[in-house]
């Protein structure tokens, strides 16, 4: 599945939904050329918007507003799910079987398993084209068994014919729009004086940052500290406490997207936290209970 992920090219439409109606669906051109990684994906549905990938760069455009967003991502994620590169702990936390034989946008496909060992991730069923090893469709489970999110290509050219190129002219292409670079600055929890009281079980550390856009606030005013157990990923954002910014506490879920939000007051500062994973509200709880200010 890694190893399709970025050594196959191909363009499909594919569409994402969960039992709560929710749903969307984008176009996708993926490009693997010499080593490197283009992706153009175009949204079908709500309000209309383009990201172009290459390699770790990210550029967004977003026509309504004539603003491109330019960002630098590292550890970039792949549809469906699969983390930047393979991890040899994720049989510690799931296991895994194969379920059976499928078809999906009328290719044959084999499907696979992956159950969670613990309550703290979700459980994936996957469905993998047979010769090329590509995700191409992926359901998402929760502890009780039901599907959370679903997300499949309803159409798909393996092999297509699109060059990296092509694409790469494209997100070069700003004319007409107010390009919005968003600078991230490599950090530590530790040096902006974070830490974990207790890990949460299986999820490591992956990367920290403090961001800024556009020079309009200062690098320390956001840190997003992510962590990954080698499928899902969490990441925690903090930010010095605005009362005329911040929402009230609470817990949002779209599809298999949980997001908490919190205010954390200690005698040092005035904080408003916001966690967001595939995960199950339980573990975005663990991170934000055992987050603390060590200075």
């Amino acid at each position: 599945m890694h190893v399709a992920s970025r050594q196959r090219s191909y363009v499909g439409t594919f569409v994402v939904s969960a039992p709560t109606g929710n749903l969307s669906s984008a176009r996708i051109w993926h490009v693997a050329e010499a080593g490197q990684l283009m992706e153009r994906i175009e949204v079908l549905t709500g309000p209309a918007r383009s990201t172009f990938r290459r390699n770790e760069q990210v550029m967004t455009f977003l026509p309504d507003t004539k603003v491109a967003k330019s960002e630098t991502r590292e550890n970039l994620e792949l549809f469906p799910n699969l983390p930047g590169k393979p991890d040899s702990s994720i049989s510690e936390l799931y296991s895994a079987g194969l379920l059976g034989k499928g078809r999906v946008a009328g290719f044959d496909a084999d499907v696979v398993q992956l159950a969670p060992r613990d309550r703290l991730r979700f459980g994936y069923r996957l469905w993998s084209e047979r010769r090329s090893g590509l995700v191409i469709a992926l359901q998402t489970i929760d502890g009780e068994g039901r599907v959370v999110e679903q997300s499949a290509f309803s159409e798909l050219q393996l092999d297509a014919p699109v060059k990296a190129q092509v694409l790469a002219q494209m997100m070069g292409n700003t004319a007409g729009y107010r390009v919005e670079k968003s600078e991230l600055e490599r950090t530590t929890a530790a040096a902006e004086g974070w830490a974990l009281k207790s890990a949460v079980a299986g999820f490591k550390p992956v990367n920290c940052y403090r961001r800024a856009l556009d020079g309009t606030a200062k690098p320390e005013r956001t840190m997003q500290w992510t962590f990954s157990d080698g499928l899902a990923s969490v990441s925690l954002f903090i930010e010095p406490f605005d009362a005329q910014r911040a929402a009230r506490e609470e817990t949002l879920v779209l599809g298999a997207t949980h997001t908490l939000t919190r205010r954390l007051i200690d005698k040092n500062g005035d904080w408003w936290l916001t966690v967001v994973g595939e995960v199950p509200a339980q573990t975005l709880e663990a991170f934000a209970q055992g987050l603390i200010r060590t200075r």
